[in-house]
């Protein structure tokens, strides 16, 4: 089997995990997505005071060494099992969900172009580049709805981390894309971005 490696990076709240569903529904049995989400490191030896203060929106927040293994392993043509992380108690959930091999792998995440042996992988690299406000917004509704948090820590994890973070690590891997989108919902981006999926692979 052919595969073809995406990344999909951006800030939080950027749109990425709607492109890259986006995308997979136009390749409904050629496509999965691995979402970096579910690859924070294991934290349940520490307490959930001592979660919360977690910064994890640094590099070394994520469990890099099983995300490469997940990938090299798919493409590999083997089953793996993904983790599913727990928002609300900030730490990996005991299940695990069963992905197969597909001609598409899709990767999700906002540090994905920082690591040097994951970039390598990737055959297009595409980046959310959305205004700070809107990201703010959409974190703010997100973490409230979904992920069971309040307006006070969702503000200072921005403050503390997210934005400094983002700024430090996060943006600067933009220079790493090879299409560059301002709108994850923009479908004349989305066309040409099919058309590029199609060239890379072939068709």
């Amino acid at each position: 089997m052919q595969q073809l490696i995406i990344g999909i990076a951006g800030g939080s709240g950027s749109g990425k995990t709607t492109f890259a569903e986006n995308l997979r529904n136009h390749f409904p049995d050629d496509a999965l997505i691995l979402n970096c989400d579910n690859y924070y490191k294991k934290r349940g030896n520490m307490s959930f005071e001592e979660r919360q203060k977690i910064n994890y929106d640094a590099p070394d927040s994520l469990d890099i060494e099983l995300l490469l293994a997940h990938v090299k392993g798919l493409m590999g043509q083997s089953e793996i099992e993904c983790p599913v992380y727990d928002f609300s108690r900030h730490k990996r959930s005991e299940k695990t969900v069963t992905i197969s091999p597909k001609p598409i792998i899709i990767i999700d995440g906002i540090l994905i172009f920082h690591y040097p042996e994951l970039l390598k992988l990737i055959d297009i690299k595409i980046f959310v580049d959305v205004d700070s406000d809107v990201r703010l917004l959409r974190r703010l509704l997100r973490d409230v709805k979904e992920r069971g948090r309040n307006l006070n820590d969702i503000s200072r994890q921005y403050l503390e981390t997210v934005k400094p973070m983002y700024d430090k690590y996060v943006e600067p891997t933009k220079a790493f894309a090879d299409i560059i989108i301002k709108d994850a919902r923009d479908t004349k981006m989305l066309g040409s971005v099919l058309s590029f999926i199609s060239e890379k692979r072939g068709i």
